[in-house]
């Protein structure tokens, strides 16, 4: 076996570990191996074999992308493929998708890929995208570029402080557990967005955000129907064996208020 190949996936093996603030003697717990076993990989004296590596890759909780990068590394093949969404074997998921997203109407739901960039989403999530400059559109939609913006939603936000300090947490927490080095730099780049001035709501608005409630930092976008308050949860695939689906999630958004749940029923139905 050739030593660079046996340094290397010990080395990427490390940085996981690390990543995941486990010892060896946690991951050789999790792994169901001996703590020496496990030095003698990480330091390449010993080369794993293909289950130990999908063994290690579960107990890390390591993505099907980054498991597949450390079959390679250790001299395998792949063990997860990588299906575009349009590919027939994606049928029953777009399927899926599509009963999803129209159910979810007249509330706004969205698909975004590992990056959080839009793949699909339903109408209702014109309330969102209405008035978005077309620079931030192409050459497709990111979440974090289309809220955190100055010329995006950010500029129609009641809380854009809090929606700032919430979503940079989610994505910094995501790079790190990660360490990829896209969302880094994606990371970096919507960090680096001027705050709009004036943000916070005045008068209603604030005695509106005042008052205690269920969800920690919702969504306040001002529209010309009036303060709309909303939240979001995340879904995903149970068990996928494609690295396309694992990377995929679905953003539910629910209104926080009778006014708000009126008042996109009441656009859907116009």
């Amino acid at each position: 076996m050739d030593v660079k190949r046996q340094t290397r996936i010990g080395t990427l093996l490390r940085e996981w570990r690390l990543r995941r603030r486990l010892s060896q003697l946690d991951l050789a717990l999790l792994a169901e191996t001996s703590t020496r076993h496990l030095s003698c990989v990480e330091t390449g004296r010993s080369h794993p074999s293909r289950t130990m590596v999908l063994r290690l890759s579960t107990a890390l909780d390591v993505p099907l992308r980054e498991r597949n990068t450390l079959l390679v590394a250790a001299g395998y093949a792949p063990e997860y493929r990588e299906s575009g969404l349009d590919d027939e074997s994606m049928a029953s998921v777009r399927s899926a998708l599509d009963m999803m997203l129209t159910s979810h109407e007249p509330y706004p739901a969205v698909v975004v890929d590992r990056y959080w960039n839009v793949l699909t989403g339903n109408r209702a999530m014109s309330v969102f995208m209405d008035g978005i400059p077309a620079a931030l559109l192409e050459p497709r939609p990111n979440v974090y570029r289309l809220v955190l913006h100055p010329d995006g939603l950010s500029a129609r936000l009641a809380n854009p402080d809090e929606v700032r300090a919430l979503f940079l947490e989610r994505l910094a927490s995501q790079t790190n557990a990660t360490g990829d080095a896209e969302l880094r730099a994606l990371y970096e780049e919507v960090r680096g967005y001027p705050v709009p001035a004036g943000g916070r709501g005045a008068g209603a608005a604030d005695e509106k955000a005042a008052r205690p409630g269920p969800i920690q930092v919702p969504l306040r976008i001002r529209t010309p129907f009036g303060e709309l308050s909303l939240f979001g949860t995340m879904a995903t695939f149970g068990a996928p064996a494609d690295v396309t689906l694992s990377e995929m999630a679905i953003e539910l958004f629910y209104p926080l208020d009778e006014f708000t749940a009126r008042t996109l029923r009441a656009l859907a139905s116009a």
